[in-house]
C-alpha cells in the first residue's frame, strides 16, 4: 500500500506518493485545478494508477497554531475525499512552512525561478509527505 500527499491550492494540486516501503516520498505531479469534477477525475486515475491506501492532505494552519480560511477549505476538501474515496483514509497533515522548505530544496538544487513555479506545489506535496512518513517511522522505533 502507498500513501499519496497533496498540497491543495487554489490553481494546482501538488501530488507525491510513497514507495512501497513507505520510507521514501517522491513528486509525481502538479494537477492543475479546473473543476471539482476533473480535479477529483485525475485524483482517481492517481489513486488507482498508484494503488493508494492512504491520503495525507497538507493542513496549512496558521504560525500561531490556529485554524484560518485555507485551513478550512482544506477541511472541506478533506471531507470530499473521504466522500470519494471511502476506503481509504485521509489524514489532515500541518504543513506549515512547507513551501518554504519546498522553495529552499528546489534553490539548492539550482533550479530557474520559472521552473520551480511549475514544481513547486508538487515539491511541497513531497516535503508533507516525507515528514509523515518520518513521524510514522519514529513512532514504531
Amino acid at each position: 500500500m502507498r500513501i499519496m500527499a497533496l498540497d491543495l491550492g487554489t490553481r494546482t494540486i501538488g501530488v507525491a506518493v510513497s514507495d512501497v516501503t513507505g520510507l521514501i516520498a517522491n513528486g509525481i505531479e502538479t494537477v492543475r485545478r479546473t473543476s471539482p469534477e476533473r480535479d477529483f477525475s485525475r485524483l482517481e486515475q492517481l489513486v488507482a494508477q498508484w494503488e493508494i491506501g492512504e491520503i495525507v492532505l497538507g493542513y496549512p494552519k496558521n504560525m500561531n497554531g490556529t485554524i484560518g480560511e485555507r485551513a478550512k477549505v482544506s477541511e472541506q476538501f478533506a471531507e470530499e475525499l473521504k466522500n470519494r474515496f471511502p476506503g481509504i483514509s485521509v489524514v489532515l497533515w500541518d504543513e506549515r512552512l512547507s513551501t518554504v522548505a519546498a522553495e529552499r530544496v528546489l534553490i539548492d538544487a539550482d533550479l530557474q525561478r520559472k521552473k520551480r513555479r511549475k514544481v513547486i506545489d508538487m515539491m511541497a506535496a513531497v516535503v508533507i509527505l516525507q515528514n509523515y512518513l518520518d513521524s510514522r517511522s519514529l513512532r514504531r522505533s
